[in-house]
């Protein structure tokens, strides 16, 4: 078994290292890597992304090192920062165009710290007086200014998957100032300060944007905060946290969760499937927190502790060629020095190593978690919130019913009722969802579901995967096999979740097998296993292993009341023809019914009277419907009728006996 849960993807995107001579830039909203050399003249510039075929080669003209460089989204315009006032752009829609354009910052005394696409044809700038939002039109090779805010900024974080730009301001860089971009607009959030820690009149702490940084949880916007300060008087260094602020629309940030890190040193965030992934650099491990799993609550703040210990990232490797003394190129492997200080992290899940030139996406490995997460109930509520965990989740119900790893019935229980109500949740959310686009089209707006759990189990595939294999073990006792099916559809029913027939058939199977049929007698006679129309079908099947099931399939099918049909089939099955017509009689659904159907089954050479019985109920139907005891054409009789006249002659005033009525 791994001892990691946290890995870096396998084929990392492979770049030109950092050098004297090249440059490298890592551009967040398109995850693209651009490696800037300047070589005779001009700038050579080769651009790589894990959405691009292959890399892309060209030279601009060198004018000054270049201090950013980015593609708009549609990688049709390439922004270039050479200089403190001024930011170029090259047209690339129709292949490099050679006539440039630039934009100088509108004040005089501001400079450029940094700049962001904020949509199509959209940009911002970040200077130290504030943010200058523009459109670009490559057409006219210009920009239009559509909004600007003055605020003192020390520095800037920006998120492109959410479009947020967070600029700092104040002598201690607390004051953080919220702007979320749309198209065409800008909207200025309430601004709000981030708490720092005490220090004594000797130490001046500071804000720094290396401690911040943003985040998407499950849906939610946050501000994230390291807090590596942390001291005591008495104790010294008591260990980092991370402070979770939450973006507000109309209020200013809520500062709702603390994530305790019990070390202190050099950390980096990453969030991956709404796991906040917390990297030590001194200790060289990574730490795993679910802000959604539930903390300590004082009323105000949730306190949260890591998932697990924390555990080292797995090792990373990867190919490289060489060349050995013949000139031949070999590949050899190559082990990735891990924690590197040479790691820049970028969100949401991005690691690169500039010096070695390789970008990785950060994973989550829930195989390893299995056995490392003891408690089953806490197993089950962590995979349930993660994407693409259906598979492992299965796995755990597996082992909880393996022999030598069996769990308890109610650790089992609990186990189900987590999976089941995430269905039902799920499944009510697409009721609602549902409804709301029905009032969208009627001119009604509909509101966004997020969905808490990222994964759903349903009966089909705890059918295929578990249950169905499981009652086929030979070292299970039948007596636990049958509990967790009962549990399991107990479950169900707790969850208002209706039961598939597949299900009860696997208990109805089994009790069978082991020649259980009191105990499937109480089943069904105290709605254990519910009513269906293949469920008595299956009992009826039953019949010569354990008779009373013909009549419970029977009583099954009356209390339906949507079988009279298969009633009528399942009596003339058992030429039960007297029955079969008073029960059709009750239903009153003598008008409809084949009466070619009952005169086949009564045409028993050794039964004259009883074909005698059935012939005369339709003929008196007939004089009922017609006015004549004359089968209709379509019904096909004639050769009843002949059988009739040749047994018992042409007279139609023929008394019955007193043994021949339908009572």
């Amino acid at each position: 078994m791994s001892g990691h849960y946290v890995q870096l993807c396998p084929n990392p995107l492979r770049f030109e290292p950092v050098t004297k001579e090249n440059s490298v830039f890592f551009d967040e909203a398109n995850r693209q890597v651009f490696s800037v050399t300047s070589v005779d003249g001009k700038t050579h510039v080769v651009v790589r992304g894990p959405d691009l075929k292959s890399f892309v080669i060209f030279d601009i003209p060198t004018m000054g090192y270049v201090q950013s460089i980015k593609f708009s989204y549609d990688r049709k315009i390439l922004a270039i920062q050479r200089s403190i006032k001024v930011v170029e752009f090259i047209n690339f829609a129709d292949g490099i165009d050679s006539q440039q354009y630039s934009q100088t910052c509108k004040s005089k005394s501001a400079h450029v710290i940094g700049f962001n696409w904020t949509n199509l044809n959209e940009i911002v700038f970040i200077t130290n007086q504030g943010l200058e939002f523009y459109q670009v039109l490559p057409e006219k090779r210009s920009l239009k200014m559509i909004k600007n805010y003055s605020v003192q900024v020390n520095w800037f974080v920006f998120l492109p998957e959410s479009a947020v730009l967070l600029l700092s301001s104040s002598g201690l860089g607390n004051v953080i100032h919220p702007y979320h971009f749309r198209a065409g607009s800008v909207m200025r959030l309430p601004k709000f300060e981030v708490d720092i820690p005490a220090a004594s009149k000797a130490q001046k702490v500071q804000l720094l944007e290396r401690d911040v940084t943003l985040a998407n949880i499950d849906g939610q916007l946050y501000v994230v905060i390291l807090r590596n300060q942390q001291r005591s008087q008495t104790t010294g260094p008591v260990g980092a946290e991370i402070v979770l602020y939450q973006l507000q629309r109309d209020i200013p940030a809520k500062k709702v969760a603390v994530l305790q890190l019990n070390m202190i040193g050099r950390f980096a965030v990453n969030v991956v499937d709404n796991l906040v992934i917390v990297h030590h650099q001194a200790s060289k491990t990574s730490m795993l927190f679910d802000i959604r799993l539930g903390g300590d609550f004082d009323g105000q703040i949730t306190y949260f502790q890591p998932v697990l210990a924390p555990l080292p990232l797995e090792q990373a490797v990867f190919e490289a060629e060489e060349k050995d003394s013949t000139d031949a190129v070999k590949k050899k492997r190559v082990l990735c020095e891990m924690y590197s200080q040479n790691w820049i992290v970028f969100q949401p899940n991005i690691i690169i190593d500039a010096k070695l030139g390789c970008l990785w996406e950060v994973m989550i490995k829930l195989e390893p978690l299995v056995a490392m997460i003891g408690d089953k109930g806490l197993l089950i509520d962590f995979l349930l919130l993660r994407k693409e965990s259906k598979m492992v989740i299965l796995t755990v119900f597996k082992q909880a019913l393996t022999p030598g790893r069996q769990s308890s019935l109610p650790v089992i229980a609990r186990m189900f009722d987590k999976v089941n109500l995430a269905y039902r949740s799920y499944a009510l959310e697409a009721e609602q969802n549902a409804q709301q686009s029905g009032d969208a089209s009627k001119g009604q707006s509909p509101q966004k579901q997020v969905s808490r759990c990222q994964t759903v189990v349903s009966q089909e595939d705890m059918y295929s995967h578990v249950l169905s294999t499981f009652v086929e073990s030979k070292k299970v006792k039948y007596k636990f096999m049958v509990a967790v099916l009962v549990e399991y559809i107990r479950s169900l029913n707790q969850f208002e979740i209706e039961v598939e027939h597949y299900l009860y058939e696997l208990i109805i199977n089994l009790l069978v097998h082991n020649k259980r049929f009191y105990q499937l007698h109480q089943f069904l006679q105290y709605h254990v296993i519910s009513d269906s129309k293949p469920l008595a079908c299956l009992m009826l099947s039953l019949e010569s292993t354990y008779p009373p099931t013909y009549q419970l399939a029977l009583d099954m099918l009356k209390r339906l009341n949507t079988a009279n049909e298969e009633i009528i089939e399942v009596l003339l099955s058992k030429r039960q023809l007297l029955p079969a017509l008073r029960y059709v009689r009750a239903i009153g659904a003598e008008d409809s019914i084949s009466p070619r159907k009952f005169l086949e089954v009564a045409s028993n050479p050794e039964d004259s009277m009883l074909f005698y019985t059935v012939y005369k109920f339709f003929e008196q139907r007939n004089m009922r419907l017609r006015g004549s005891p004359d089968f209709a054409p379509g019904e096909h009789c004639d050769i009843y009728v002949k059988r009739f006249e040749s047994r018992f002659g042409s007279n139609r005033n023929a008394q019955l006996n007193s043994n021949g009525g339908i009572n």
